[in-house]
């Protein structure tokens, strides 16, 4: 995918309301630094448009990105770790439930998981979640550079067995580092851009 233009258009915080886009919307789910920012960086081909942050919890808004004037990538606050009061956590909760619920845009949902890790109890409520509300998440293992290729299998096991999922859903092991995984994910966004202009 050719990125031509990038343009961060609309930043909603807890009282904003939501933008009426007429373009399809990408949504990008994770708890803290799983590496969010860094794979919307790379699926922008910026290196640092969405600000990457060693602080968990940087994100608190809804950002929504308006790539090539075509469709955006929405970046959702991250869940989890975030030092945040639980009363800030249970808005951005109802954020992006609210999102989820009335975006009539939303084609797709992605859910970062830590390729290293066994899912937290937070990835399989948020995974839970995302179904709940009418979306089958495609699912990126990020950090994948950080384990050995023979590693790898086990881990994406892992994942699919700590999130309770089948074959049937998608799995891309994706690294900020070496790109890996981009262009498959750039090919489900443009699977679901070209399905919508057939319609």
């Amino acid at each position: 995918m050719i990125i031509k233009s990038v343009d961060l258009e609309t930043v909603c915080g807890i009282t904003s309301t939501l933008p009426e886009n007429t373009k399809p919307e990408f949504a990008f789910a994770g708890k803290s630094n799983v590496g969010k920012s860094s794979l919307i960086n790379a699926l922008m081909n910026r290196k640092s448009f969405a600000r990457t942050s060693s602080q968990p919890g940087k994100t608190q808004t809804i950002n929504f990105y308006n790539i090539n004037d075509a469709f955006y990538y929405v970046d959702l606050p991250g869940y989890g770790y975030a030092k945040v009061a639980l009363e800030v956590k249970a808005k951005w909760g109802k954020m992006i439930e609210n999102y989820l619920h009335k975006s009539p845009m939303l084609q797709c949902v992605f859910l970062l998981i830590d390729i290293r890790h066994e899912p937290s109890v937070n990835d399989k409520t948020m995974y839970d979640w995302i179904v709940y509300q009418g979306y089958q998440p495609v699912i990126i293992a990020t950090k994948l550079d950080k384990l050995k290729r023979s590693q790898v299998q086990k881990a994406i096991k892992t994942v699919r067995t700590g999130l309770g999922i089948g074959s049937d859903v998608t799995v891309i092991p994706f690294s900020a580092e070496t790109k890996q995984g981009r262009d498959e994910i750039w090919e489900l966004i443009s699977d679901y851009a070209n399905s919508l202009d057939k319609e």
